[in-house]
């Protein structure tokens, strides 16, 4: 029997609850989770801003997490590039992404593949964006 080879990306910058849930849902949605986690040069490239956290210790982060089974670089956002590295069956985002131009060109090519596109519900509330608005709000 073929196993189900999963994939998710994102910057886990200030890791928090809602990177939890994904981590989570995808891991219970496959056999196999592979976690792209951005590159710092590549969130200060398409965020214009520098994470708060490492890249080193974000991957480090994420490799001690139970629900994941490999974490690569993310070095470009290009989610059929990833595919052709890593070969997965399904892909999983949260749908803050569903109706996003990157995502409706990324569906349409993976459907021709046969990969999966799952969305998972946003964690409302908790992301790192918030996370960052209120350190300032403390300095």
């Amino acid at each position: 029997m073929k196993r189900r080879v999963g994939y998710t990306t994102g910057v886990f910058d200030m890791f928090h609850v809602g990177h939890l849930n994904i981590l989570k849902r995808a891991k219970e949605n496959c056999d196999y989770l592979i976690v792209g986690v951005s590159t710092d040069k590549l969130v200060e490239k398409y965020k214009n801003k520098t994470p708060i956290v490492s890249y080193e210790e974000r991957r480090e982060i994420l490799e001690a997490i139970k629900y994941v089974d490999e974490v690569v670089p993310q070095e470009n956002r290009d989610k059929y590039w990833a595919y052709e590295q890593y070969g997965f069956d399904v892909m999983f985002v949260g749908d803050d992404w569903r109706g996003n131009g990157l995502f409706l060109e990324v569906e349409k090519r993976f459907k021709e593949v046969g990969v999966e596109v799952v969305y998972f519900p946003y964690t409302k509330g908790t992301s790192s964006t918030v996370l960052r608005e209120k350190l300032e709000k403390i300095k």
